[in-house]
């Protein structure tokens, strides 16, 4: 959705593992900030005559969605953030039937430090899609941030104990494997590996071709100085995954045969570009609620 993108960048994936990287940090994670460049006089000029354009819609239909939508991404481009929350609000109230809306607001809501609000967008989410991988990303990255992850450990094993009935009356509306995953993540954060590593081997066990339970088990190797093992199921990872992820997990190879303090950088982009590949087959299933 072009609202999401707008705000967060090129990825809808809450920042989990920013999360991690930054626990020990005096500084406060920030979950989302806009990426959006200044623009031009000419463009200033030509947003805010859309801007206007939609206000006067709006002033005759407050509810169309199209104004609305509209009036958000030009808030979004002018970074008047603040200025695009009205609409925004009103456009997660009109359509629960599209439940980026909601993700978006509460990112936003987020971004400007109101976690309870957050929360509240969310789960207003789950009660419409039980499952809803963005929604539940954006609850457990909040509440590592708050250092409550087992309150995210309940939430992902809720989700996934009232799994099967959810798919069996809405098939495909909790991606199981998408669910384990980032559930395998959050004991990764609390440096729980035995139980990390037993989710991810459920994961494979259902579906031997799926790289991510493979490159999340190598990167777990790799923290704990195996690099043999590491090398083995990167190399594993390497024929299963993607071609736009076969660089990353190339890199990681390599990397492990150079010195810890050459590696630094490799290890944080691991688990952001792991992360995001841990949503690789989730996509779908999401796309139909939108």
């Amino acid at each position: 959705m072009i609202l999401l993108i707008i705000f967060i960048g090129s990825s809808a994936v809450p920042l989990v593992n920013q999360v991690a990287r930054n626990r020990n940090n005096t500084a406060t994670p920030v979950v989302a900030s806009s990426p959006v460049p200044i623009p031009s006089p000419q463009n200033r000029a030509a947003l805010t005559k859309q801007a206007q354009g939609f206000e006067l819609v709006l002033e005759r239909e407050p509810d169309n969605l199209t104004a609305l939508q509209g009036l958000v991404e030009v808030r979004l481009e002018q970074g008047q953030l603040q200025e695009a929350m009205p609409p925004l609000e009103r456009l997660a109230t009109l359509a629960p039937n599209q439940p980026d809306y909601a993700i978006l607001l509460g990112q936003a809501r987020e971004h400007f430090g109101d976690p309870d609000g957050a929360l509240a967008a969310y789960e207003s989410v789950l009660k419409t899609y039980p499952g809803y991988l963005k929604a539940l990303q954006g609850i457990v990255a909040l509440k590592l941030q708050q250092e409550s992850p087992e309150w995210a450990i309940g939430l992902l094993e809720a989700t996934l104990q009232t799994a099967p009935q959810a798919n069996e009356a809405r098939p495909g509306s909790i991606d199981v494997a998408s669910v384990q995953m980032l559930l395998g993540r959050v004991f990764e954060y609390q440096e729980r590996y035995t139980e990390a590593i037993a989710v991810y081997d459920q994961v494979s066990a259902k579906n031997k071709t799926d790289f991510r339970p493979v490159w999340a088990k190598a990167d777990i190797l790799r923290e704990q100085e195996q690099t043999d093992g590491a090398r083995t199921l990167y190399a594993r990872a390497l024929t299963l995954a993607p071609p736009r992820y076969r660089d990353r997990i190339k890199q990681l190879m390599e990397a492990l045969d150079q010195p810890a303090t050459e590696t630094q950088s490799s290890e944080a982009k691991s688990t952001e570009t792991a992360t995001e590949a841990a949503q690789e087959t989730a996509t779908d299933s999401e796309n139909e609620a939108d």
